[in-house]
């Protein structure tokens, strides 16, 4: 093992909607392609790889993703948004994938019936979500980054760096055997965390013996053989996609709304949600939610149905308290939720004393 070195990129956290997959799926599936027998590539080391992965652009691709999440939540309650907390941290979602470019690309996440797309020309970006038949319409800063339009899917490549983000001395890398994914032969880039206070036990990232474009990523809790977490190419081509598949215009009838993002200074297009702090670092970095998250539709519908899946889970929590406080704790083999008495959510991918800690170092 080597310890990998200090990269320069760091992750931004999403809205509150994402918190959870983002912080034990990403600081850290049956439909996802099987590893086949180790095929044959040059030699890589940890720090070659590494590298690709932080600052290779992809090149253009058609393919399908398929994301799976397997936590140990309670049941949670439905709300037919593929980018609600619900969906997110439940089951199987496939996306269908138009890259040409940073700039130019199309994401759909269909459902049984209905779909979400997310579709980026330069400085307009689109998001279509055809059972409202609504149509919101962003104008982008110049040189806005990739992750720049809201509620956009999780893909590999995106996954990949966010998780290469918490890289540095706390975190030991090697290079596994070599995998066979979507068709591709790649390379097997293993991260883990030191801090037995994690609860990711390892985080697999599959790249490209070509390109070095991730096709797969995977999050394996402490001791498992399987992954909790998983997005994945079942399907890729390194062909330019078709004009017609990055074109849009609102079908007919379509409620059609306005955004201007371009008065955002410096590239900041995080979209993070007011009152979301957090705390410690790399693999021990712990969410902090508003309090109005709890509340039923602050927000808007989006915030509602967060609320409603935080409900639930609260309802499956433990009771617990300490020099911090009280509330329930909600722990999975991935993830723990500490919800105080006195409203706060604290959210990791982390053993329960760090978010005591964490309690006890942010009273309400």
């Amino acid at each position: 093992m080597i310890q990998s070195p200090k990269l320069s990129r760091r992750a931004r956290w999403a809205i509150p909607a994402g918190a959870l997959v983002v912080t034990g799926g990403v600081l850290a599936g049956t439909l996802i392609s099987s590893a086949q027998a180790a095929p044959g590539l040059p030699a890589r080391t940890a720090a070659q790889l590494l590298a690709d992965v932080a600052e290779s652009t992809p090149p253009p691709l058609t393919g399908t993703v398929v994301e799976t999440a397997s936590f140990g939540l309670p049941a949670l309650p439905a709300t037919g948004n593929p980018t609600s907390l619900s969906s997110l941290l439940t089951g199987s979602h496939t996306i269908r994938v138009w890259y040409a470019s940073p700039g130019h690309f199309r994401l759909a996440a269909p459902q049984s019936l209905s779909e979400s797309d997310v579709i980026r020309d330069g400085r307009t970006a689109w998001l279509w979500q055809s059972t409202l038949n609504k149509v919101t319409k962003y104008t982008l800063p110049a040189n806005a980054p990739e992750k720049a339009v809201p509620q956009q899917p999780l893909t590999p490549q995106q996954a990949a760096k966010q998780v290469l983000a918490a890289v540095g001395p706390t975190t030991t890398v090697r290079v596994d055997s070599n995998v066979t994914v979507a068709g591709q032969a790649a390379y097997a880039l293993v991260l883990a965390p030191k801090d037995a206070r994690s609860l990711i036990g390892q985080v697999q990232i599959d790249v490209d013996g070509s390109n070095g474009v991730p096709l797969r990523l995977q999050v394996f809790a402490r001791g498992a053989s399987s992954p909790a977490f998983q997005v994945g190419y079942t399907d890729i081509h390194f062909v330019k996609p078709a004009t017609a598949d990055l074109n849009f215009t609102p079908p007919p009838g379509a409620t059609v709304t306005q955004v201007n993002l371009s008065d955002h200074r410096g590239g900041n297009m995080d979209h993070a949600t007011p009152g979301v702090t957090t705390s410690g670092s790399g693999w021990l970095t712990v969410l902090e939610l508003p309090s109005s998250t709890l509340t039923p539709g602050a927000g808007g519908s989006s915030a509602g149905d967060s609320a409603a899946v935080l409900r639930t889970m609260l309802a499956a929590a433990t009771p617990v308290h300490g020099t911090w406080g009280s509330g329930r704790l909600l722990r999975t083999s991935l993830v723990s939720v500490l919800m105080t008495d006195q409203g706060q959510t604290f959210v990791g991918a982390v053993q329960p004393s760090v978010l005591y800690a964490a309690a006890a170092a942010h009273p309400h």
